[in-house]
């Protein structure tokens, strides 16, 4: 064991050659790569529906499915990206595999402007001689959907961790806020390259077609790749840990294993040499189980290592899993505000219906309106960050300003009301359009601004502000730094399983709405639709998950400042060792 002191000793050298690397100078690099790919796939997002309803003859319903299912599976895939990150390839690999895949999706998609035979003949609905779309015509589409999803799943999880990587510097004490505004940084530029994509390529789109349309996003995210490539010699790459996911597998395998062993005071908690987690916390004690060890001379190689990682675990890898179970509650009370946050197809069908001009003849494309909402969350993090923390900060003494699980709970309520601004404004938009007689012709123009869409837009940007960042703040302070991105990934994941219960709820809407031979409420008739009573589902639907998130809350008792965990320890087995105490653990 005592070689294990001179080890860490010589491993010292090589951090401090690390931290030479990464830095400011990388973020151009970093930021840049998330930032095109975000204007390349978004961009295509809010005009996506009338390209399935014109180009494929999708109706409304079904258009909306097809995007929330994409949407789901481009926020899973984080998910098994965060894992091969973290776990076997590292974050870089894993960034420049999804950046490739992104890019091939994207020219498969284009593929499907540019020649005729992948795409249906055109028609007119209304005429009803529209030809179904051939399955060999679906299967290239939904190619480039699936290649953009796996890309995504590449790029998303990991590109916040990167980043955070570069500039993470355990020994300096105002650590916790060089992240914080990093974050919030980071999240302000995700959201100017959003503003960009609901402008700019909606508006090449619309002006300019879908060849076009599709073919500029292709040459940013070629950009993309090139300006990720030329920063690699800057990185500070962190290694991956092969035994993350599955050594929490093994917490659990090994306390059912060794469920009869006492967890007495007096005990010995197999841990690092040198770890300051030398036992085990008292919470879920059924886990600590996992780490006692019995007889040191069978459970413990000479090297230190567990002679079966499966009966006996680290105390590190026990206090994992307990904090991954203690934020399964708090994490699940984010996936209804993930509905909201994906309502992409619907508002632009309603402003389609709405007088657009903004002043003169210029009009905002339907697909634009989005952009209020990414005004306001890029507003309020340059806001907050630069404005409000320094104050709050002196009276909360949290330098944070306002606490994460607050700022998650704002975020909720907002979401409400935006929910509730939006079927407020739609029973109005129906009523006008009824009394102008516009029943039977849904393409007709309202008599009524689309700048009443607004609010609902600033609103929903509002809540993402403040429950986004504060999710990913919560998820990223209290895992180990070697499993950022499995940490960043939650949000991800909450935004796929978001994204599945909001294909779920227009579905039942749909199927219910229309029993008897009624008008579906989620109609492709926006007149004969009831969209007013859609969204009052999701107010409804979005209140009692504040109430559940106000119960986890409470049960959740976080340490909002970063939690000190053993990196690294993981590979280096010939510095593991074992705390023992008085008495050695017995059997029932």
């Amino acid at each position: 064991m005592e070689g294990s002191d001179n080890h860490a000793s010589h491993e010292s050298d090589p951090q401090k050659h690390q931290r030479r690397k990464g830095g400011l100078r990388t973020m151009p690099f970093v930021i840049a790569n998330e930032a095109f790919e975000k204007i390349a796939s978004f961009g295509l997002q809010p005009n996506m529906t009338f390209y399935l309803m014109i180009v494929y003859h999708f109706d409304a319903a079904s258009a909306t499915n097809v995007l929330f299912i994409w949407n789901a599976i481009s926020h899973f895939l984080p998910i098994l990206g965060a894992f091969l990150s973290d776990s076997y390839l590292g974050r870089y690999l894993v960034i420049s595999m999804g950046t490739i895949t992104t890019f091939m999706g994207l020219v498969v998609l284009w593929s499907t402007a540019i020649f005729q035979d992948l795409r249906p003949p055109a028609c007119d609905p209304r005429a009803g001689n529209c030809m179904k779309r051939k399955p060999g015509q679906l299967a290239v589409l939904f190619t480039s959907f699936a290649l953009m999803s796996i890309g995504a799943g590449g790029v998303r999880p990991c590109s916040m961790a990167f980043g955070a990587d570069q500039l993470n510097n355990p020994e300096n004490p105002n650590n916790s806020r060089v992240l914080q505004s990093f974050f919030n940084w980071y999240y302000a530029s995700v959201g100017v390259s959003l503003m960009i994509a609901v402008t700019v390529i909606v508006y090449i789109q619309n002006r300019f077609g879908w060849i076009v349309g599709f073919g500029v996003p292709v040459g940013l995210m070629l950009f993309s790749g090139i300006v990720f490539f030329l920063g690699s010699r800057f990185y500070v790459m962190v290694k991956p840990n092969k035994s993350l996911l599955t050594g929490l597998f093994q917490v659990g395998v090994a306390s059912w294993k060794n469920r009869k062993l006492d967890d007495i005071g007096g005990c010995s908690y197999y841990h690092a040499k040198g770890s300051k987690l030398v036992q085990p916390t008292d919470s879920s004690r059924y886990l600590n189980k996992a780490c006692i060890i019995r007889d040191p001379e069978k459970d413990i190689n000479t090297d230190g290592s567990a002679s079966n990682p499966w009966e006996l675990c680290t105390v590190q890898q026990v206090e994992v899993l307990k904090l991954v179970i203690k934020l399964v509650p708090i994490w699940s009370a984010g996936i209804m505000i993930a509905v909201t946050i994906s309502q992409h197809s619907f508002p632009v069908l309603q402003a389609s219906t709405m007088d657009r001009r903004l002043f003169g003849n210029f009009k905002i494309p339907p697909g634009s309106f989005s952009i209020f909402g990414i005004l306001t969350l890029t507003a309020w993090v340059t806001l907050y960050d630069r404005i409000l923390v320094p104050r709050l900060s002196k009276y909360t003494s949290n330098p944070r300003g306002i606490g994460v699980k607050h700022r998650i709970g704002m975020g909720l309520v907002i979401s409400c009301m935006a929910t509730a601004a939006a079927a407020m404004v739609e029973r109005t938009r129906r009523a006008r359009a009824i009394e102008e007689g516009l029943l039977e012709t849904p393409k007709a123009q309202v008599d009524m601004t689309a700048m009443w869409l607004i609010p609902q837009h600033c609103l929903t940007g509002l809540a993402e502000a403040l429950n986004a960042i504060g999710q990913i703040e919560l998820y990223y302070s209290q895992f180990p730094n070697s499993m950022g991105s499995i940490a960043v990934s939650l949000f991800s994941f909450a935004l796929a399983i978001g994204n599945l219960v909001g294909s779920l709820i227009v579905t039942i809407v749909d199927a219910a709405s229309k029993r008897g031979g009624n008008e579906s409420w989620v109609s492709s008739n926006l007149n004969k639709g009831h969209y007013d009573y859609y969204y009052w589902i999701l107010t409804i639907l979005s209140a009692a998950n504040f109430l559940y998130y106000i119960a986890c809350s409470r049960a959740y008792k976080c340490c909002e400042n970063d939690k000190i965990w053993d990196e690294n320890t993981e590979e280096e087995v010939n510095t593991t060792g074992a705390i023992v105490c008085k008495e050695a653990a017995t059997i029932h």
